[in-house]
């Protein structure tokens, strides 16, 4: 990271719960490990929020969906929806959420504040071409709003981001 940009730091987002934020930070820590880069809270075509989206190697997208709770995993039953969005699909948990309660068509990743592991891998589902470029196109301009917002905050206009 450049000089300029060390300290810049998003503002928090007070929609999770602080479970949810550590999880989220293990989780972008471990793609970035990975050679991925990701956003938080990325909004999709459909209308759905995604936790985290991260875009790899080859243009290969991965949304994830961070369960804090059992009772959040059960509360929520939207996460079918995010498919048509992306290459791969993960749930990503903390450790005091049981496993089992994870369908085992997805993903899953155990994640603290300080980093995350992989373990299951889910089955893979290639976008089309047309979906790939528009989720891509989607993901370049909310990194480049973000960016233009923390270098500088007056310029952005509410809700553009």
């Amino acid at each position: 990271m450049s000089p300029a940009l060390a300290h810049l730091v998003l503002p928090p987002d007070r929609r999770q719960s602080p479970t949810a934020l550590q999880v989220q930070r293990g989780v972008r820590r471990l793609f970035s490990e990975m050679g991925c880069v990701s956003l938080p809270e990325f909004s999709l075509a459909n209308g759905r929020r995604a936790d985290v989206i991260a875009l790899c190697g080859a243009g290969r997208l991965t949304i994830v969906e961070i369960k804090s709770s059992v009772a959040d995993f059960r509360a929520d039953r939207k996460w079918p929806e995010y498919r048509d969005y992306c290459d791969r699909f993960f749930f990503a948990i903390p450790e005091t959420v049981p496993e089992s309660l994870i369908p085992e068509e997805c993903g899953l990743i155990v994640a603290d504040a300080f980093g995350a592991a992989v373990l299951r891998a889910p089955l893979e589902h290639p976008l089309s071409g047309p979906r790939r470029k528009a989720v891509t196109l989607r993901f370049a301009h909310a990194a480049a709003g973000l960016l233009h917002a923390l270098a500088d905050p007056g310029a952005i206009r509410e809700g553009a981001l």
